[in-house]
């Protein structure tokens, strides 16, 4: 439950639209519900800007179905990352014949499988809260971007995207050196040599996430080479995450970006 959803379930109480029965009945999940195998927060949005979030990656369809359906029924948003086309497709046909109504998503490049708020599509318009802009270095690094982009949609914020201009042809990035310097937060995501951070923040006065990629060849290590290098920049104001963690990368740009809401 998002607050302004528990702002409306109590003015409704004391407004008397609302009986008592029926508001306890829909708190009867605060602060979770236990699934068993999972539990499931409904009220992260009241304290946090992302919703509730599950790695897919090592659950069955089974639970993800059940993990969805549960929070459908509480009116989302939710996020589900790391599912593989396969499995998304398989959650999708079980809810389809379980409720036609859960209007779950499927983000073929992020991997996510996302249900979107009842009744109402993010805010990306909050005045005077600024954007959050994802770079790539290389057109391989898109899906962890696109892990990104989704999450950022579904906090809320507006992004804009520059993908495929690494180190290798600065020009690129200079070309767009406004849009660059006018977002809120940058997040950089790179393979290879991970060189594209630290450049950025060179020429930028805000944060600058950096996303070690687990592309490039034999000694990139599979991200690791990377994310040393983004790890030992020379340039200020750069922050790393994991390898290939979009999701963490999108949810320290959100708070950022928040700020200035």
């Amino acid at each position: 439950m998002e607050e302004n959803k528990l702002r409306e379930l109590l003015q409704g109480v004391k407004e008397g639209k609302v009986g008592i029965d029926k508001c306890i009945e829909q708190l009867q999940t605060l602060p979770y519900e236990d699934m068993g195998w999972a539990c499931l927060d409904h009220h992260r949005r009241c304290r946090d800007i992302l919703p509730e979030v599950v790695y897919g990656q090592g659950k069955s369809v089974e639970q993800l179905s059940g993990i969805i359906i549960r929070m459908a029924a509480a009116g989302g948003p939710l996020l589900v990352t790391r599912v593989d086309e396969q499995k998304a497709h398989l959650v999708q046909d079980i809810l389809r014949e379980s409720d036609a109504s859960i209007d779950i998503k499927y983000h073929e490049q992020a991997r996510a499988l996302y249900l979107e708020p009842v009744g109402a599509a993010p805010d990306t318009e909050t005045p005077g809260r600024g954007y959050v802009l994802v770079v790539t270095a290389g057109t391989a690094d898109i899906p962890v971007a696109e892990e990104a982009c989704i999450t950022l949609r579904l906090a809320g914020h507006e992004f804009r995207r520059i993908y495929d201009a690494g180190v290798a042809g600065v020009h690129r990035l200079l070309s767009r050196i406004d849009e660059i310097s006018g977002a809120s937060a940058i997040i950089a995501v790179a393979g290879m040599d991970g060189a594209l951070p630290s450049v950025i923040g060179g020429l930028v006065a805000v944060p600058v996430i950096a996303v070690p990629a687990s592309t490039g060849y034999g000694a990139s290590f599979g991200g690791i080479a990377p994310l040393l290098t983004m790890l030992n920049s020379c340039a200020t104001g750069v922050a790393v995450v994991n390898i290939d963690n979009g999701f963490g990368a999108a949810a320290v740009a959100a708070m950022i970006n928040r700020k200035r809401s």
